[in-house]
C-alpha cells in the first residue's frame, strides 16, 4: 500500500508485509508509546481490523494482534488502559471515510487467525532497567537481577541478598500493573511446582511496584523483553560464560550492600561471610 496514515499521538506506515507503527514524543504522548518509539507489525501477526467511535468526536481504528503474537500484549495479559494500547489509532471523525478505507484495504490482506505459534512482533531492545519500590531490576538479554534497596526491600529479600536469574533458567514472567494495588513483576522459574508462591513483597523472585515506582511504561517494557528471551530460547541452550561472568565492580557493590547489611545487624556473621565467599566465586 505504502501510504501513511496519522492519528492522534501516531502515524500507520502500510507496506505490502506490515504495518510500521510510530509514535509522537509530544508532551501528550502516553509515556508507553515514547518509550516504544516505532515498531513494525508484520501483518501475520495480525487476525482483524476494526474502526469504532471514540471520545469527543473521534474514530478509533484498531488492529488486533494474534494471541501470542507480541510479547508486550501477553505481558500486559488484559491489563492496558485504552489509552496505552499500542494497537489503537485514533483520528478527528471527520476522517472516518479515510480511516474505513485503510481499515478495509488492511483487512483485505490478513490470511491468518489464532494463536500465533511463536512472537512475530519483536520486543523492546534493551539492556534494560527500571526502579521498583523494593529495588532495581536489570535485563542485559541473558539475565535478570534484583539489586534490593535499604528503604523498601522486606528482610526476607535482604536476607537472600541481591538475585541474578538466567534467562535459561526462566519459564515466563507475571507482570501486575502498577496502576492496581498489589503492583509487581515476578519471575517464573522454568521448572516451578510451587502453585502457591510467597506475597510478592517476600519473593526474592518479584520486585513490587508503588507510587512512581515500576511505571508502565518502563516495567511492561521489561516484561516483554523478558518474556520474549525466554520464549525465544532454544531447547538445551546455554548462556555463553562471557554472558554469565559477572562485572567484578557489580560484584563489588553487592558485597558493600551485604555489608551494610551486615552492620545493621539484619545478617548474622555467618550469613555475611557465606553469602560474601559465594559472590566471589561468581568472578
Amino acid at each position: 500500500m505504502g501510504d501513511v496514515l496519522a492519528g492522534f499521538h501516531a502515524a500507520w506506515e502500510f507496506e505490502s508485509d506490515s504495518v510500521l507503527i510510530r509514535y509522537e514524543r509530544g508532551i501528550r504522548t502516553p509515556k508507553l508509546f515514547q518509550a516504544l518509539g516505532e515498531r513494525r507489525v508484520p501483518l501475520a501477526a495480525l487476525e482483524d481490523v476494526t474502526l469504532t467511535p471514540g471520545r469527543r468526536g473521534t474514530v478509533v481504528l484498531r488492529a488486533v494482534p494474534r494471541a501470542g503474537a507480541d510479547p508486550l500484549i501477553e505481558a500486559a495479559a488484559g491489563q492496558l488502559k485504552d489509552a496505552y494500547d499500542p494497537y489503537r489509532l485514533v483520528l478527528p471523525a471527520e476522517r472516518e471515510t479515510l480511516a474505513e478505507y485503510y481499515a478495509d484495504e488492511l483487512r483485505g490482506l490478513l490470511t491468518e487467525s489464532g494463536p500465533a505459534d511463536r512472537h512475530l512482533v519483536a520486543a523492546p531492545s534493551g539492556p534494560l532497567q527500571f526502579k521498583a519500590y523494593d529495588g532495581k531490576a536489570f535485563f542485559d538479554g541473558a539475565s535478570v537481577r534484583f539489586r534490593w534497596f535499604w528503604t523498601g526491600a522486606s528482610t526476607a529479600k535482604w536476607k537472600a541478598g541481591d538475585q541474578s536469574f538466567p534467562v535459561a533458567d526462566l519459564g515466563g514472567v507475571e507482570w501486575r500493573s502498577p496502576d492496581v494495588l498489589e503492583g509487581h513483576l515476578r519471575l517464573v522459574p522454568r521448572h516451578s511446582a510451587n502453585e502457591h508462591p510467597a506475597p510478592p513483597d517476600q519473593d526474592p523472585a518479584a520486585v513490587v511496584f508503588g507510587l512512581g515506582y515500576g511505571p508502565v511504561h518502563e516495567s511492561l517494557p521489561f516484561a516483554a523483553a523478558v518474556l520474549a528471551a525466554v520464549r525465544g530460547r532454544r531447547p538445551g541452550a546455554g548462556v555463553s560464560s562471557a554472558a554469565a561472568r559477572r562485572d567484578p565492580a557489580d560484584i563489588a557493590e553487592r558485597i558493600r550492600h551485604l555489608g551494610e547489611l551486615h552492620e545493621a545487624g539484619l545478617v548474622t556473621d555467618e550469613e555475611f561471610s557465606f553469602k560474601k565467599a559465594e559472590l566471589l566465586t561468581e568472578l
